[in-house]
């Protein structure tokens, strides 16, 4: 043989080795893969099954191959499969941990319509904690997705889920629409388990909206729906919904025998559910039980016994008083028939008082979540009015034009202060006001509020005069931003509505009990005045002295309902004294505490000089929906000398931030997708010390345990002052600098 041909040969058969090795390779993964969808598949068995423990092993097992092939899609998909099973078992944490980790694989692999179902199952975990605003989020996000993916089919399970959560926050209307969008959906895909819920929860929908009789039908069609597919969760909920149904219905014999039912069922399944709990949730489990049926046992024995005893009693009585009980027996049928009328009425009463009250807190909290929805509404244009007219302001605008640039300032301004109003109006209402005491000098307070109003006196002629009581002391501890809002109020008020005239605030002490003071605060005009009739609801909300008077003079008729409900929090009183055509005197006194000079009363320098710190290489993520806003943070940003880039939404945020190092992430909150919340409950899983800004126009007191637990730094509220938003910039951005400085 040749040296060529020896060649050629060799590398023939090089060739083949290879070949060989590369199809041996490919047939290990193929082997793995389906290792992976045999472990999966087993998983459903045992889970359909109840042994949740052993589905999460071979969950487990299924995950460890897939980690070693470096199949990341199958890895996300099992992740949310254990967070299932996680959540059966009663470890909500972990099962959020499990679709943390499942939603970034999903979201790295583009495996949409996985991402799907573990928001689907992230806003079940959220309901379970009745987070509910939060579920709803999660399910709008899952249906967006399906949509997205042409997975219609399995939009049917996400509109239940979401029907429930409305029925648990009682709003019947959404939940009936709902429902019937899942039934639709259920009966075109045959997907009998969801028909069968569906028409279960319509049951307990339709008797809420007073249509008993469809209520029953929809409710036993559900049984036996459910029946006939032996789902036996969906079976008990049928049994406890007609049980609940037949009672309000008045057919208390039907509602015993569903009732029954419901108890024997419930008592298999939680059997069921305790042979395949961990040991530490099932000696927890068979404790909660023992407990129970030791009360059960006690009250049973003292029923024995105050059984035993009457009949004792009875005996005795109906030997020695035979006689006397025969002649009372009408008079004592007489009694008992009033006092069963009596109790009767006192229960209806009671219930009927019970009613009210949750019929009040029910409209209250209905007020509440409007008020912060319009709000929100309202505050994310009045970002883009009061932004823009800044900007254009800014940049020198033509001399004919300045008159209508400010008139919008004043109007988007004045828009604004009738937002915070109402807002501060609701917060008193609902008692969610809190103090805020600190040391300060009541006396350079008051000084400077009257020096902040004094141009508007100028301009309506008005002198302001101030009298501060020589015994009374400059310094005390209180909420002096409260005290501030109210003089603010107040002044602002006399000097509306005085013109050419005077107005003295006095300040005098009234009374002292060691160091607590109790001082009256003046604030005295020869204005208009208010008459008799007008003064007894000059305290109300939207309340003005009259039509005129509001086209006259301006104002929302709100300040002085904040002033009362403040001066209350203050556990003060405010009084007024008013004669028609010859002024007005309001005055409170409020208890305050003497407090010495504090030690440190230098101010602190401003920190509003950005363009001292080098911003050479500063990045900032702006994460905004809106094209506008956008636009507006941006140049705000330019305007700065600083720069960045711009996201629409939370998953991009998180991918971009993975990508490139950022000083400063600006978030804002509702966005489509993942909120700006989650997205940051993400980016915190991987990086602790970026700082992340809650952009947002959302009310900042009501949020702020969430805005805290999802990891912002602070929160910048929409639409903002461009002071404080360049100082927080400021010391975020000199802290940054000062860590990398001393690495």
């Amino acid at each position: 043989m040749s040296q060529r041909t020896y060649y050629i040969v060799a590398f023939f058969f090089l060739i083949i080795s290879t070949l060989s090795s590369q199809n041996a390779a490919d047939e290990d993964v193929d082997i793995l893969k389906m290792r992976i969808q045999n472990y999966v598949t087993q998983s459903g068995f045992d889970t359909e099954r109840g042994e949740y423990y052993n589905a999460k092993d071979n969950l487990e097992k299924a995950l460890a191959i897939a980690d070693k092939i470096g199949d990341k899609k199958s890895e996300g998909s099992i992740h949310t499969k254990i967070a299932k099973i996680l959540f059966i078992i009663e470890e909500p944490e972990n099962a959020l941990v499990s679709l943390t980790k499942a939603a970034e694989l999903q979201r790295e692999t583009n495996d949409y319509a996985n991402l799907a179902i573990t928001y689907n199952v992230k806003g079940i975990l959220h309901t379970s904690k009745k987070e509910y605003q939060t579920a709803l989020d999660y399910f709008n996000s899952a249906k967006t997705k399906f949509e997205e993916e042409g997975l219609e089919r399995l939009i049917t399970d996400v509109n239940l889920n979401e029907a429930k959560v409305y029925i648990q926050m009682k709003d019947y209307k959404t939940a009936k629409s709902k429902l019937e969008k899942t039934i639709i959906l259920a009966k075109k895909y045959d997907q009998n388990g969801l028909l069968s819920s569906a028409f279960i929860n319509s049951g307990k929908v339709y008797q809420k909206l007073g249509n008993p009789e469809l209520a029953l039908s929809m409710a036993k069609e559900g049984m036996e729906l459910a029946e006939r597919n032996h789902i036996p969760e969906y079976i008990n909920d049928s049994y406890l919904t007609l049980s609940e149904i037949y009672e309000e219905n008045e057919d208390y014999q039907l509602s015993n025998q569903f009732l029954r039912k419901h108890i024997q069922l419930s008592d298999s399944l939680l059997n069921i559910k305790r042979q395949n709990l961990s040991p530490e949730k099932k000696a927890q489990f068979i404790t909660e039980s023992k407990d129970s049926e030791r009360k059960q046992m006690e009250i049973k024995l003292e029923e024995a016994d105050a059984s035993n005893n009457l009949t004792r009693i009875t005996t005795i009585l109906s030997i020695a008083l035979i006689t006397i009980l025969s002649l009372l027996t009408l008079s004592l049928y007489k009694n008992n028939n009033i006092r069963l009328k009596t109790n009767n009425m006192l229960h209806k009463k009671n219930d009927e008082l019970i009613l009210a009250k949750e019929k009040a807190e029910l409209a209250s909290k209905t007020k509440a979540n409007f008020l912060s929805t319009v709000t929100h509404e309202l505050r994310t244009p009045l970002y883009a009015v009061t932004g823009l007219t800044n900007m254009l302001l800014d940049e020198e605008p033509k001399p004919d034009q300045i008159p209508h640039l400010k008139s919008l300032k004043f109007s988007g301004d004045y828009l604004l202060t009738f937002i915070n109003d109402i807002l501060q109006i609701n917060k008193i209402e609902a008692n969610k006001v809190e103090l805020d005491a600190e040391v300060f000098n009541l006396k350079k307070k008051v000084e400077n509020v009257i020096s902040a109003l004094s141009n508007s006196a100028l301009d309506n002629n008005t002198k302001l005069h101030y009298e501060y009581d020589q015994d009374l002391p400059s310094t005390f501890t209180a909420d002096q931003l409260k005290i501030s809002q109210i003089l603010i109020n107040l002044i602002g008020n006399a000097i509306k509505f005085t013109k050419d005239g005077d107005i003295w605030v006095k300040l005098k002490k009234i009374n002292q009990e060691n160091d607590t003071y109790t001082v009256r605060f003046e604030i005295q005009d020869n204005g208009i005045g208010v008459t008799k009739e007008k003064q007894e609801h000059m305290f109300e909300s939207f309340s003005q002295g009259s039509i005129q008077i509001n086209r006259k003079y301006g104002g929302t008729g709100l300040g002085l309902s904040i002033v009362k409900g403040l001066i209350e929090i203050l556990k003060g009183k405010i009084y007024l004294k008013s004669e028609l055509g010859r002024g007005s005197s309001f005055f409170f006194e409020i208890p305050l505490t003497y407090s010495p000079e504090p030690i440190h009363t230098k101010k602190q320098k401003k920190l509003s000089e950005i363009n001292t710190l080098d911003l050479t290489n500063i990045k900032i993520l702006v994460v905004e929906d809106n094209k506008i806003n956008q636009m507006i943070t941006r140049k705000i940003l330019n305007k700065m000398n600083l720069y960045c880039d711009v996201v629409e939404n939370g998953e991009d945020a998180v991918e971009r931030v993975k990508e490139v190092r950022y000083d400063v992430v600006l978030m804002d909150i509702h966005m489509p997708g993942i909120s700006g919340l989650e997205a940051t409950k993400i980016i915190r899983t991987f990086d602790k010390e970026l700082t992340i800004f809650a952009l947002t126009a959302v009310t900042i007191e009501d949020k702020m345990h969430e805005f805290d637990e999802a990891g912002f730094n602070d929160i910048i509220s929409k639409p903002f002052k461009q002071d404080d938003f360049e100082k927080k910039l400021y010391n975020a951005l000199k802290v940054n600098q000062n860590s990398t400085a001393s690495i």
